[in-house]
């Protein structure tokens, strides 16, 4: 059996690592050179929307996902038309592309969320901050990921700069959540419709760049309204595969940010701390495997690696209790190259492990 994945970075890497396990062989399509998910498995140099290309794909596979939402839903159908059972599916697909779609289906569902408008010029964008008040933040509607995209509006003045400075195309504005954390839920669907949910994981941002990842203990009070709302998202959407939805809590309300179509960086924790790993489950739900248990095994977090890796001389006296993930990268400023995963066994113990392994991680960020 063999799948297929749009996209060879890190992702597709550890997709591809997983499918191995369970010995499944990937084969990926992605216009770089010597992708880091060459060591995975076997990679077609092409752009995504290269028929051609596509078309070769589809003779070595039987399955077909991707890593990055980026890709055009079209590769999706030319994929489709071969035969090939690809998941997600490229509706999700469009309504993770599009700010503007992805907040309307929430507003459908009733998921609640921040206030917003969507804008197409400037004097829309003007009328939005008139109407929502600062500070607000616009995003543009597509291709927008780690901060990029996106500018905070502190005063009326700002906006004309600010649209500027997001390429004055479509976007959406949305009312500045003075929000207590950040936190995702994953969950991943089966083709018949199973769905499970790893523990709600709180995250923490700089420079727009995830930098920690701690899943919560059981217990979490949020957990099964983060459960529902993902739920109800995926079943809408006839999703298959992993899935991570985003949420804002206010005064300990969850709001809808946004959706993941695919496994997630805040997810990486669950290599070493949960019983099934989001990149397992993954190839699982989309080759029609039989899903995997999603529980932490331990009080666990990920810390990502963002400028260069540190040396494996930096790793030695924690090695008992961490695990260092290379992805073969080499070092750029505000480049994710790596994480780290560290555990412990008990809560206290992992927050004193965390904030030595800070120190250690610093004089290496950011390149």
């Amino acid at each position: 059996m063999t799948l297929a994945v749009l996209g060879a970075g890190q992702l597709g890497q550890m997709l591809g690592f997983a499918a191995t396990k369970l010995g499944i062989d990937t084969c990926f399509l992605d216009p770089a050179e010597a992708p880091c998910a060459a060591q995975a498995g076997s990679v077609i140099q092409a752009e995504y929307a290269d028929t051609a290309a596509l078309r070769q794909l589809a003779e070595t596979a039987r399955y077909a996902s991707f890593e990055f939402e980026n890709v055009p839903p079209e590769a999706l159908r030319v994929l489709e038309a071969q035969g090939l059972q690809v998941a997600p599916n490229a509706d999700a697909l469009q309504h993770a592309q599009d700010r503007g779609v992805e907040k309307a289906l929430f507003d459908r569902l009733g998921v609640p969320v921040a206030p917003y408008r969507c804008v197409d010029d400037l004097s829309a964008a003007q009328a939005a901050i008139a109407a929502l008040g600062v500070p607000a933040v616009i995003k543009t509607r597509r291709f927008g990921y780690d901060g990029k995209g996106q500018v905070v509006i502190r005063h009326a003045g700002e906006v004309a700069a600010a649209w500027q400075a997001i390429g004055a195309q479509p976007a959406i504005v949305e009312a500045w959540v003075p929000f207590e954390r950040e936190v995702s839920c994953l969950g991943v669907r089966s083709r018949g419709g199973e769905t499970r949910f790893y523990p709600l994981t709180t995250n923490t941002h700089r420079d727009g760049i995830l930098r920690l990842s701690v899943p919560s203990p059981a217990g979490d009070p949020l957990q099964s309204i983060a459960e529902q709302h993902t739920r109800r998202v995926m079943d809408t959407l006839d999703y298959v595969g992993v899935m991570a939805f985003e949420f804002f809590i206010v005064n300990n309300q969850l709001l809808g940010n946004e959706i993941a179509p695919r496994v997630h960086n805040s997810g990486h924790w669950t290599q070493d701390g949960a019983v099934t790993s989001q990149f397992e489950n993954h190839v699982r739900a989309v080759c029609g495997l039989p899903l995997g248990e999603t529980s932490l095994t331990r009080p666990v977090a990920m810390i990502n690696l963002v400028g260069q890796m540190p040396s494996e001389a930096v790793w030695a006296e924690h090695a008992e209790h961490l695990c260092v993930h290379d992805y073969g990268k080499a070092a750029r400023r505000g480049r994710k190259v790596g994480h780290v995963n560290v555990w412990a066994d008990t809560e206290a113990q992992l927050a004193q492990r965390l904030t030595h392994l800070a120190t250690v991680v610093k004089p290496f960020e950011d390149g």
